[in-house]
């Protein structure tokens, strides 16, 4: 069966480290060919797992490993009585080494290999084996047209390692790539199935190591780390003797006129993190509203800059942006806390004036941008971003001297001493308003209660994710205020209130 995310490894590699992992388990003194064969018996359990009366397959190979691991797989289908199809896409005449081995390995079960044509009629499970993680630029023909009429084939779908077309560092579709049902992954995590278009090609991932030795592995350090409930810091136990005023001061600033509900938002998930004390500033008309909601909350009527100094002088923590907007209320305000020198969370209009270069961001910042904040942040279009989310989400955290929270599917975070993190969980019922200002307060709360910025972002994202994904059963419609409680429940469960 498909692993569940918190089953997978915690490591994830750019396709350069698993490559040398690869030649470090070679030089070890395990042979290529034999890796190909663990590989291609781990692609072969999966595929029978999930669809075990398929009874025929359908292979595309390419012309490198990926190919040999797809040959070993159509031959061991053949052994076992399938109906077996390969196509080969790569010439066969082309391949070397291991993969030439595995092909010939093929050919003697019995594998009939057939070259590929726009008229072939794919049956079965489709197994792809077309291109690796060496991949670079753009898909080319006859390889985009096999995975267009692949994906449009509607047939259940196998990519062996990564889906062909899938940019293994960035999660970029290098102009088209394979949609797969079950990806089947090798040695090490690759950061482009989690994040980027990856989540909506890899299908259910599931992860084989090919035997290798967990010391070896430990020579190549990482690119990134997943986020899982054993790689986050946890809030430290409260005393029996804790009272609010030990537990954090969060101030959240915004909710201009007609833009009430996200700043409510941001307090309300401060007050269900833990936070001992949540203040709101907002618009005198908004305060009534606030408090008939949520009357714990500590709800002031702001008009100007100067009013926010006393506020300021009892806070611990600041949360700007949600509904802040760009009109000459926000930016007074913002002006104003850009000079403090409290720990803040910034988002939503918070970075748009912070792109226009109005304001400057106080050192140890948290930002949240989601792909169009950060384009505007950087400079640059936001398929730019989405062309490479790791290297947009380290260049906002040099840029800015913050921990960035780069927000989508495969949210990644990154700290300006360079540490990177993504995030594998999470589901589309939350693409909808007011999640990133749920978000938003949830960070604020946990640095309120001691946790450094870093560790406070990871783990937030990560309940947030987790909370997204225990309410998504119930589908569409789900509102950002339904992750309250639940988050609540998560944090408990990975953080307990009392020893």
């Amino acid at each position: 069966m498909p692993d569940s995310p918190d089953e997978l490894p915690l490591q994830i590699y750019s396709a350069a480290q698993v490559r040398e992992l690869d030649a470090q388990l070679i030089a070890a003194g395990t042979p290529g060919h034999e890796l190909m064969q663990r590989a291609a018996h781990a692609c072969w359990r999966a595929l029978r797992q999930r669809w075990p009366e398929a009874g025929a397959i359908s292979v595309l190979a390419g012309r490198g490993n990926n190919a040999g691991d797809g040959y070993l797989v159509a031959a061991l289908a053949r052994r076992a009585g399938w109906q077996v199809q390969l196509l080969a896409v790569g010439e066969p005449q082309q391949l070397q080494g291991d993969a030439a081995q595995a092909c010939a390995e093929a050919q003697a079960a019995g594998v009939t290999v057939q070259p590929w044509s726009e008229c072939a009629t794919l049956r079965g499970v489709v197994v792809d084996a077309l291109l690796g993680t060496g991949l670079q630029g753009a898909v080319r023909e006859p390889y985009a047209q096999a995975i267009r009429l692949l994906n449009a084939s509607g047939l259940p779908v196998l990519a062996v390692d990564i889906p062909s077309g899938l940019c293994a560092d960035t999660g970029c579709e290098l102009g088209v790539a394979v949609r797969a049902s079950l990806t089947v992954t090798f040695i090490g995590l690759k950061l482009g199935l989690f994040t980027g278009s990856g989540p909506d090609r890899v299908g259910a991932l599931q992860f084989a190591e090919l035997q290798a030795d967990s010391a070896l592995r430990a020579r190549v350090p990482a690119m990134a780390q997943r986020l899982a409930a054993a790689s986050l810091q946890p809030l430290a136990p409260r005393s029996r003797t804790a009272h609010k005023g030990q537990l954090g001061h969060l101030l959240v600033v915004g909710g201009d006129r007609g833009l009430a509900g996200a700043a409510l938002l941001a307090a309300e998930s401060a007050l269900r993190a833990g936070a001992g004390l949540v203040s709101l500033a907002t618009r005198a008309e908004h305060v009534l509203a606030a408090l008939a909601r949520q009357p714990e909350l500590m709800c002031v009527a702001v008009a100007s800059a100067n009013q926010l100094r006393p506020l300021l002088a009892a806070a611990a923590v600041l949360v700007v942006g949600p509904g802040l907007g760009q009109a000459a209320w926000g930016r007074s305000l913002l002006s104003a806390l850009a000079n403090s020198r409290l720990p803040q969370v910034w988002d939503a209009d918070a970075l748009n004036l912070l792109a226009s270069g109005a304001v400057r961001l106080p050192a140890g910042s948290v930002i949240t941008p989601h792909p169009g904040e950060a384009a505007r942040l950087l400079g640059c279009a936001a398929s730019a971003v989405q062309a490479d989310r790791p290297a947009a989400a380290r260049a906002l955290a040099q840029r800015y001297q913050a921990v960035v929270v780069l927000k989508g599917a495969g949210t990644l975070l990154a700290s300006p001493d360079g540490q990177l993190a993504v995030c594998s969980n999470g589901h589309p019922a939350m693409a909808g308003a007011g999640f990133g200002d749920v978000l938003a307060g949830l960070i604020g709360a946990l640095m309120a209660q001691g946790l450094p910025a870093f560790a406070a972002a990871r783990l937030a994202v990560w309940l947030h994710a987790r909370a997204g994904e225990q309410l998504a059963p119930l589908g569409r419609g789900l509102a950002a205020s339904d992750l309250l409680p639940v988050i609540r429940q998560q944090l408990e469960a990975h953080s307990p209130c009392q020893a």
